[in-house]
């Protein structure tokens, strides 16, 4: 339900899994905003490649763990525990407070997170990262992804192995709704934490369809550089987390 609020008469559109949209819509409509949640992204658990149980197997082995998103944390966590206790030698680490929040909600008393950032530079730059020769560090992933994390770990003298344990596809979202409310005139932002959500959420609306009148708002400035944010009319950099990205949309509502 919408009212009265900062961001009263705001059109929002949320584009994560659907699941994963309902704490976020909660907050923006509780400050006023009128929500459309249009998944663009969906997080399907995989059975793991042979190289990903070489891996998995690899871990008691291991000095660090280390987790790229909150779906890597759930999906990587219950992949080992499927196959016995956690390796109480492991130390556990996650890019970023949303998977460091999933990881101490799945149990892990001792996170190692970035206190400022949430992306592999900014987990990367943390102390216990710094002296890794000689160590073995798993990577809890999706299928693909950024190579950054791997390729600069194994250049200060790591042994760097990949799990990857879920799959990120497009779903059959159906837009007509959507379009509709664009031409209506009631999408004033679209919100979307990676490149690959917006390259979906532009394939799924369709060829031909104007966003010049609308701001795309995403966690990360790379995100933001990619040229599909070219399609929109501005591109907004909130960071990370509800509270952040309710400060960003308040300040959108502002400028309108």
């Amino acid at each position: 339900m919408t009212g009265a609020g900062p961001l009263s008469g705001l059109g929002v559109v949320l584009t994560r899994p659907r699941a994963q949209c309902e704490a976020i819509a909660s907050a923006l409509e509780s400050q006023g905003a009128r929500v459309i949640v249009f998944p663009a992204l969906d997080i399907v658990p995989i059975a793991l490649s042979p190289a990903s149980r070489e891996a998995l197997a690899s871990l008691p082995s291991a000095s660090l763990a280390i987790f790229v998103s909150a779906n890597a944390a759930e999906h990587g966590v219950a992949a080992v525990r499927a196959a016995g206790p956690w390796p109480g030698e492991v130390a556990v680490a996650g890019v970023g407070a949303a998977t460091a929040a999933a990881l101490s909600e799945a149990g892990f008393a001792r996170v190692i997170a970035p206190s400022g950032g949430f992306d592999s530079e900014s987990l990367l730059a943390c102390p216990e990262l710094q002296d890794v020769k000689g160590r073995r560090v798993v990577v809890f992933r999706g299928v693909g992804g950024r190579e950054h994390l791997r390729t600069t770990l194994e250049s200060r003298g790591a042994t760097v192995a990949y799990v990857e344990c879920y799959r990120r596809e497009r779903p059959a979202s159906d837009p007509a709704g959507l379009l509709a409310a664009l031409e209506r005139g009631e999408i004033d932002a679209v919100h979307a934490m990676s490149a690959e959500t917006v390259d979906n959420f532009l394939a799924l609306a369709g060829p031909g369809v104007s966003w010049s009148r609308v701001a795309l708002v995403v966690p990360h400035p790379a995100i933001a550089r990619q040229p599909a944010a070219a399609s929109f009319g501005r591109a907004v950099v909130s960071g990370q987390g509800i509270p952040s990205l309710v400060e960003a949309l308040t300040r959108l509502r502002k400028a309108s």
